[in-house]
């Protein structure tokens, strides 16, 4: 369902009205298109002194080749020449410049009086971000900290890029990335996603990165030779999650419950996978989801994205609604991961992706069971991530409101309401919710585990 009031605000009348009534203004964001660079655009680069992580940082900026800038750092200066960076330079007093990104590497920040380098950094520019940019600071996660005063800086990140999101605008997006200490050597996934199109509808998130083995991929095809299941595939995001994983080179495929048989075949037909048609709940998910990926050399990717609303207040809520919500949303995504992980059927370095909702971090009148079964499945990734062994990792995504028919189907206000409620001022798409799919499904995402980030245009629900 198009978005009319995004259509209305371009509009000159629009405009005029939107302006003078002080109503949002949503922007068409840029989102990701096949064979164009990371980021179209300068990257400004910044850090504080002692940074730990600006080799790093400039070693991804130089694999994309990005078009980047820094003031008078000599530190910075020396990463970039490690790495074989062209750092261009900026006059701290040019005021006309524009970036697409700006980048800041926080990790030096030793304690509170030293947050000060944030402002330095970002309050002269703060007007020179382009449409549709990034905010990117990279910090140390705060429980890897040397001391407690470290830590406590670290930890205050959050609150500062949390604020960046929503103060902005323009469909700007900002992101932390907290990176233990020993782990720089696996940010480059993360760096790039944030960096790129493909986290348009993702701002005011932590992503962790721990140490793992670092694996090396064909960044144009990152999924080449893997094989992806994901469940509910047949329509709305299960669908752009096919779509997008395809995209980037696995075999995917494609499962729903047989009812749905038809647009299953014809998804799976679109992408070149394969479609099975099987009820999650059934005793025998497990098995039979391991057997139907032996033919393409074992799975390596899981996506549980199936799941069903049953809406009612606790009080007229039914106890057939209560069991059928729990059981499809959260007990069968148990039963198949114990199965899978029990009985050798994921292969080495494989990728459990789950489909939460904000829903299950802040609730929603009526929804007592879905909110219950989403903040399960954010306990599902959070106590699954320490046991996993063979690189094998769990992370989850949190979606918003995403257009979809289920959405259309919600009352005009409520719908609207649900529109408006976020720094972006729209609703997410689909892809949106795939593309984060996607960075945690990467063979070179092995330092994301145990992480749930929300693909809601940082909404002020849960916030």
């Amino acid at each position: 369902m198009s978005d009319q009031y995004q259509v209305f605000a371009k509009s000159p009348i629009g405009k005029f009205v939107i302006k003078n009534l002080g109503l949002p203004s949503p922007l068409a964001l840029d989102r990701f298109e096949s064979a164009t660079p990371v980021i179209k655009g300068a990257v400004l680069v910044g850090a504080a002194p002692g940074g730990m992580l600006s080799d790093s940082i400039s070693q991804v900026l130089s694999n994309v080749h990005a078009n980047s800038y820094a003031g008078n750092n000599v530190e910075l200066q020396q990463a970039a020449a490690k790495s074989g960076l062209t750092l261009n330079a900026f006059n701290e007093g040019d005021k006309e410049s524009k970036f697409k990104a700006v980048i800041f590497d926080a990790s030096g920040i030793q304690n509170s009086e030293q947050l000060n380098e944030l402002h330095k950094f970002f309050s002269p520019i703060a007007r020179q971000i382009a449409s549709s940019g990034r905010v990117i600071v990279v910090g140390l996660t705060p429980e890897t900290a040397s001391t407690i005063k470290q830590a406590i800086a670290q930890r205050a990140l959050e609150g500062f890029v949390k604020s960046v999101g929503k103060e902005f605008k323009k469909g700007i997006a900002a992101h932390l990335i907290h990176v233990d200490a020993d782990a720089a050597a696996n940010l480059e996934s993360s760096l790039r996603f944030a960096l790129s199109p493909r986290s348009a509808y993702v701002s005011g998130q932590v992503i962790r990165v721990s140490k793992a083995a670092v694996v090396n991929v064909d960044w144009a095809k990152p999924l080449a030779g893997k094989t992806a299941l994901v469940t509910g595939a047949s329509r709305g995001i299960g669908e752009a999650i096919a779509h997008v994983l395809a995209r980037d080179g696995a075999h995917v495929i494609c499962l729903d419950v047989p009812p749905q048989q038809a647009d299953l075949d014809r998804v799976a037909s679109e992408i070149g996978g394969s479609a099975v048609a099987l009820d999650i709940t059934a005793a025998d998910a497990g098995e039979q989801i391991k057997a139907a990926a032996v033919a393409q050399g074992g799975l390596d990717i899981i996506v549980h994205n199936a799941g069903i609303t049953r809406d009612k207040t606790l009080a007229n809520m039914k106890q057939d609604m209560w069991d059928l919500v729990i059981n499809i949303n959260l007990s069968a995504a148990e039963r198949i991961n114990d199965y899978l992980l029990n009985n050798s059927g994921l292969n080495e370095n494989g990728r459990i992706v789950c489909v939460s909702s904000i829903s299950g971090i802040a609730g929603n009148l009526g929804q007592t069971n879905y909110a219950a079964s989403k903040a399960g499945v954010i306990g599902l990734v959070k106590f699954t991530a320490p046991l996993l062994k063979k690189g094998v990792t769990i992370n989850a995504v949190a979606p918003g409101f995403i257009e979809t028919q289920m959405t259309a189907a919600i009352p005009f206000a409520i719908r609207e309401a649900g529109r408006r409620m976020n720094s972006m001022s729209q609703g997410g798409l689909p892809v949106d919710v795939a593309e984060t799919i996607a960075l945690f499904a990467s063979s070179a995402s092995t330092g994301l585990n145990g992480n749930v980030v929300r693909v809601c245009g940082q909404s002020l629900l849960g916030a």
